[in-house]
């Protein structure tokens, strides 16, 4: 195993059983088709593919919430497929999914956040300090008092977070967690993961539709089918318009002008990924 991989994913399979109307198994669907994903520690990936590519289902994996039918999944050196690790993995890769309200069971913020290390066994001083060192990294540590239902959308979906971190794992993988969201709320939300990954050097695998999520990103890889069709930074992918087209996948707005403008003959580089970069690169004309 390589020491600075958190996530080793070889060839990873895997069927959903499909039923006819009796009930009765009647087909296999492949969800994932021989999927390699390998994610050094520290990095902020994203993966990006349409409703139904598959991307969803290899959020599972990462946090072995399902296992592969063919090939193999290493979470921080940990078999996906062994059982005696599965407490291990979920330490190691905590998960966010798109509703933080699935996620979010205590009647105040703070008790809420340490639900997860009280779990673990940890001693209350222990618990209490992750608890308020976890919510001061997402920006809540003034509504620790609060009831998550006095909450918006974002302000839950950071508590949601800030419950993943008291566990201290070292991967947090976020499955649409600003798909429920406005924009101010998902807004919040990528400020957080972004500083959860610069200044706390936490791995962040986030799976998304949403292209203006990714441009921060180190790494994207796209989704199509259940294969990894397109990977590399996100000034690469973007830079490939129509071949993301074809996967059904838009891209952020100034990319898209900025590749029509160069259609029609003006001199602009590939993979804009902000206004910003459009309008100096349009000065420079």
């Amino acid at each position: 195993m390589d020491r600075d991989k958190i996530i080793e994913g070889s060839g990873l399979s895997y069927h959903y059983t499909i039923y006819d109307d009796e009930g009765k198994p009647a087909a296999e669907q492949a969800a994932l088709d021989g999927v390699d994903l390998h994610v050094e520690k520290g990095q902020f990936i994203a993966i990006l593919g349409h409703n139904g590519s598959g991307k969803s289902t290899l959020a599972r994996h990462l946090n072995a919430l399902l296992t592969p039918d063919e090939g193999t999944l290493y979470v921080n050196g940990y078999d996906t497929r062994d059982a005696q690790y599965l407490l291990k993995i979920r330490q190691s890769a905590g998960m966010v999914f798109q509703n933080p309200d699935n996620q979010i069971i205590g009647s105040v913020v703070e008790e809420d956040v340490g639900f997860g290390p009280e779990n673990m066994g940890l001693p209350t001083k222990m618990i209490w300090e992750r608890v308020e060192k976890a919510l001061k990294a997402v920006g809540m540590w003034k509504r620790r008092g609060d009831s998550p239902a006095r909450l918006s959308g974002g302000q839950k979906q950071r508590v949601a977070i800030a419950g993943v971190i008291a566990m201290r794992p070292r991967c947090i993988v976020l499955d649409e967690p600003t798909a429920m969201l406005d924009p101010g709320g998902r807004k919040e939300v990528l400020q957080t993961i972004r500083e959860l990954n610069e200044k706390e050097k936490i791995t962040i695998i986030l799976i998304t539709h949403y292209m203006e999520e990714v441009t921060s990103a180190d790494q994207v890889f796209v989704m199509d089918h259940g294969k990894i069709v397109m990977s590399g930074s996100p000034r690469q992918i973007f830079s490939k318009v129509e071949e993301l087209q074809s996967y059904r996948m838009d891209v952020p707005q100034a990319t898209l002008l900025a590749w029509k403008l160069k259609q029609r003959g003006l001199n602009l580089p590939d993979g804009i990924l902000s206004v910003e970069e459009l309008v100096d690169a349009l000065n420079q004309l």
